[in-house]
């Protein structure tokens, strides 16, 4: 986790909302990504999306089943469905997220019958600093 909040860190300082993503398979680390949705003027780019599609990219397959996620922020609807769709096996997340989030608040993905995969979820890992970047983030652009 600490590896995501750096790179939280790096997001906020480009001007990105401060979300970090890495994905590791045993020790070995997939793919780790920062929110770069303006950068790449891509409202997909949350930092979760690109480092699931890093992590498909290194290990040459379709699905990311036996990895793990570390992630700053719950998940949104949209990150919880590729993370479904990739079969993650664990994903650990920083800060609940009240308003977007689709893990343990709003839809609930996972929980839903229509979902066909469930990763174990391991919620507050974090948490602290991971609020503290967001409050500080946000009460900047206000």
């Amino acid at each position: 986790m600490h590896h995501a909040l750096s790179l939280a860190e790096a997001a906020a300082a480009g001007g990105e909302a401060p979300v970090g993503a890495v994905i590791v398979e045993g020790d070995r680390v997939l793919a780790a990504e920062r929110n770069r949705m303006r950068e790449l003027n891509d409202p997909t780019a949350h930092a979760e999306f690109l480092a699931i599609r890093a992590a498909l990219a290194a290990r040459g397959t379709g699905r990311l089943d036996g990895c793990d996620l570390y992630v700053t922020l719950e998940p949104c609807a949209m990150c919880a469905g590729a993370i479904a769709h990739v079969r993650l096996r664990r994903v650990y997340y920083g800060a609940a997220d009240l308003k977007a989030g689709a893990v343990d608040h709003g839809v609930r993905l996972f929980e839903s019958p229509n979902c066909h995969h469930h990763p174990e979820i391991i919620a507050g890992l974090g948490e602290r600093r991971s609020e503290e970047l967001l409050k500080a983030f946000f009460a900047e652009l206000r």
